[in-house]
Parts: C-alpha cells; structure tokens; sequence
C-alpha cells in the first residue's frame, strides 16, 4: 500500500473534476475517459510524469456549466496512472493511484491548444517526512470493526487484518479504511482535505460510532423497517 512516487509540485499538474468521486492517496480508482479534453489530459499527462490531480466540483453549478469551467473545491489528490488503455476511437480506460493531498494554489484555465485545467498545487502534508505511528489508531480501529455492531459488516475482518499487518503504515491504513467504508462522498472529501492524520483517525471514529448506533437501532427493528441505507455492505 506504501507509494514512493514522488511529485514535482513547481509544475503545474492537469485537473481532472468529477462530482461524487473523491480519491484518497494510497487507494486506486478506475476511471473511463470519453470527452476531447481529458482525453487529451491523457495523453499529455502519459507523455511527462503521468500524474493528474483529482478535484471535486464546488455545488452544483456543473450541472450547468459542465462544459465550461464549473467552480473546484481547493483539495485535491495528485494520482498517479498506473494504468492505462487507449481505445481504438482515442478514449480510455485509465487505473489511478493517489499519491498525496494537496490544495490549489493557482488554477490555470485552458489556454491556447490545452482544453483542460490545470494547477500549481502544495502538499497539504510534509513531504518526505515519516508519518507518526500512532499504534493506539490501529487498536482502536480493531477493536471497533469487532464490535457487536460492526463485525458483521463485510469489511470487518478485511479491516482488522490490516490493523494486524505492520507492513500497511497507520497513515496507509486510514486512508484505505477511509475509502473503503466511507461511503458518503462530502465525508471523503473532509478526509482528503484535512491534513493532520489525528484528525482524520478522529473523524473516521466518528463515522464508525454513528454507523455502530444506526446499526444497533436497527438491529431492534424488523428488517423491512430498517432505516433506509442500512445493510452489511
């Protein structure tokens, strides 16, 4: 889960905005790419370093100005394509990798020949600095996914043997966990915003605290009066 790829943050890096899709660093995202611009973001960004930052649009005026230059929320993941298959017809399908958070620091529009944006961003942690252990992250985390609530979830066991595994960094570990059962966009995006890794682990035993309650309180219930959105899942 580790990644040692390192970003050259004086450049500026392609933008590539979605609504709902938030990307963590150390997690992956499959993505297909149709539209002129970002295919040619692609092949631009295959042609230097291959990285590209992920960004999330600011409300809903994309719904609008989609094809323009709809407002970005300032967080972003810079990503690595660790995979890619150019189509006949000049689309792809790319497999992303996050490498870091960053924020923007200066948005470019297109200009001249370029169709999509790109930023100059700054990491939004220090880079080339080992992040803190913080064992007491992983025992809290494990004794939660063995919760009466939370063990049947079908992430639990995955969980808790990653909690065990000392080869996953606590710092890989939650953005991984993050990904994986956070499943409410804007609470992904808190994650990838906020750059003290205390934090996140405080906002990620949060969400697990509210969950644990929604499902203990459903547990009371007939399955057909469930809560709308409560599952194993």
């Amino acid at each position: 889960m580790p990644t040692r790829l390192s970003v050259n943050f004086a450049r500026p890096l392609p933008v590539f905005p979605l609504p709902e899709t938030v990307l963590l660093p150390h997690t992956t995202q499959r993505l297909h790419i149709f539209e002129a611009r970002y295919r040619q973001m692609i092949t631009h960004a295959l042609d230097h370093a291959g990285q590209i930052c992920m960004a999330c649009f600011d409300g809903d005026t994309y719904k609008m100005e989609y094809e323009g230059c709809p407002p970005i929320r300032n967080a972003v993941c810079v990503g690595q394509i660790v995979q890619h298959d150019r189509l006949d017809d000049g689309r792809y399908n790319i497999e992303l990798l996050g490498i870091c958070r960053a924020r923007i620091s200066t948005l470019l529009e297109p200009a001249g020949d370029c169709l999509y944006r790109q930023a100059t961003v700054e990491p939004l942690e220090p880079i080339g600095k080992e992040p803190p252990a913080l064992p007491e992250v992983r025992e809290t985390l494990h004794a939660m996914m063995g919760s009466p609530t939370l063990r049947h979830l079908h992430s639990a066991d995955r969980v808790r043997e990653w909690t065990k595994n000392e080869a996953i960094s606590t710092h890989a570990l939650l953005e991984v966990v993050g990904f994986v059962m956070m499943t409410d966009h804007e609470v992904r995006y808190r994650l990838l915003a906020e750059g003290n890794m205390r934090l996140r682990a405080r906002l990620i035993f949060e969400q697990l605290n509210d969950l644990s309650r929604l499902i203990a309180a459903a547990q009371k219930q007939p399955f057909r009066d469930w809560p709308k959105g409560v599952s194993w899942n």
